[in-house]
């Protein structure tokens, strides 16, 4: 008789040919290149507590309770892979000012307790340092399993409630964020002038204000959402993110949710917020060191290009140590200027030649440490994933693009209700 449970028996997954007689798996050539060991940009934490941040962005104690707020804002930095990137992001906001106590880098790398319990090497694409996060004096969370962006993104509502958060801000791990230390009219003087704003003040007068006059909010960009301030209540109100749509389209997918059920999304400035792919070759250099001349190194280096003809023997050596001359204490607005203009190159590499998310391939050991998976098979694992949640956008509103309500006349109420509109 069938009783519909015979999908249920074993199959046999050790059959009976002789070694000699089973096929032979295709394996993948090796690769042609491979990049160099990935360097910690911050070698002195390993060792030591860091440097004091510039004086001039030292936050004032509570300085949140002035602006008329409930609860000192957290700031939450999601992290999966590339430990370099990761430690420049938590340190530039530290340095323009954010208080590391109200910081909270949220693990969601799979790797269980691996971490936590200093299993894993720096070379492990999932590496993260505890002993360090916890030398800066930000708060650590993790996820219980490996989520997608959408799933992190709820993950980070989950947070709100468990602690009473009635807003939060929070941002990429491939960011470098630098304040107005040069001035910005309207906003602030330069610093060390009287009336001088951190980015951290900024950021509290933009929650203040809003906060005070718009009842309807439901996020501020800051760069788009490089740095995001939330509203938990409106992420609730559209029933938090589609983790079907696990990575790109799904900011798409929820702003415009937000937007049709009358969120407010406006942009709003505290600093510079800048998109990278590459490390500072040393984060002292955020702390304003003067024998620290601010550069950047790829931590996932492209091959390197045919050696140049042989230099001319006279003054090339002199011009490439030039840069690297420890300097006496520069005017900090000058330093700033300096990290600015590697701040801006960069943003350029990174939308250049070189691809946008090549930094996430750094890492490339671990073999043999604890959930150890392969890098590329992971990255070509988020590749179809990503693919299928796109697919998932445009069946679950029938439209192709991005502009919904202007491309597409879509309204809240039609999530999976229309036809395909690129069919008619």
């Amino acid at each position: 008789m069938n009783t519909g449970r015979e999908f249920l028996k074993p199959v046999n997954i050790y059959p009976e040919k002789p070694e000699d007689a089973r096929p032979t798996p295709r394996y993948k050539p090796a690769p042609s290149y491979t990049p160099p060991p990935v360097q910690d940009p911050f070698p002195a934490l390993a060792t030591s507590n860091p440097p004091p941040i510039p004086i001039y962005n030292v936050p004032e104690k509570d300085i949140w309770l002035k602006y008329g707020l409930e609860v000192a804002p957290p700031l939450l930095i999601g992290f999966t892979r590339s430990w370099p990137m990761l430690l420049q992001t938590v340190v530039s906001y530290i340095t323009a000012g954010w208080p590391a106590e109200q910081i909270y880098v949220v693990e969601n790398t799979g790797m269980q307790q691996a971490n936590a319990r200093g299993q894993l090497g720096l070379q492990h694409p999932w590496y993260l340092n505890h002993t360090s996060l916890r030398r800066l004096g930000v708060n650590i969370v993790q996820t219980p399993v490996l989520l997608g962006f959408a799933q992190l993104q709820n993950f980070y509502l989950s947070l709100s409630y468990a602690n009473k958060w009635p807003y939060y801000f929070w941002s990429h791990m491939d960011v470098l964020a630098l304040g107005h230390e040069n001035g910005y009219e309207g906003l602030t003087p330069p610093a060390g002038e009287p009336g001088y704003k951190s980015l951290y003040t900024l950021c509290l007068e933009e929650l203040n204000r809003t906060m005070e006059t718009d009842e309807r909010w439901g996020l501020r960009f800051f760069a788009y959402d490089h740095l995001t301030l939330q509203n938990p209540k409106a992420i609730e109100d559209i029933g938090g993110w589609d983790t079907l749509i696990p990575y790109y389209m799904t900011d798409c997918d929820t702003y415009t949710r937000l937007y049709m059920r009358n969120w407010t999304q406006k942009d709003a400035n505290c600093g510079v917020i800048t998109d990278t792919s590459v490390t500072l070759n040393d984060l002292l250099a955020l702390y304003r060191d003067p024998s620290i001349t601010p550069d950047f190194r790829d931590p996932n280096p492209p091959p390197p290009p045919p050696p140049p003809p042989l230099p001319s023997p006279k003054g090339s050596e002199q011009k490439r140590d030039a840069g690297l001359i420890s300097r006496e204490p520069a005017d900090p607005v000058e330093y700033w200027k300096g990290l600015l203009s590697v701040a801006e190159r960069m943003r350029n590499y990174k939308n250049g030649d070189r691809g946008r998310n090549t930094w996430q391939s750094g890492q490339r050991g671990g073999q043999g440490e604890p959930f150890y998976y392969d890098s590329g098979g992971f990255t070509e694992a988020l590749d179809v994933l990503t693919e299928a949640g796109k697919e998932v956008f445009r069946r679950k509103w029938g439209h192709l693009d991005c502009d919904l309500i202007v491309g597409g006349g879509l309204k809240f109420e039609d999530q999976w209700q229309v036809l395909r509109d690129w069919e008619n």
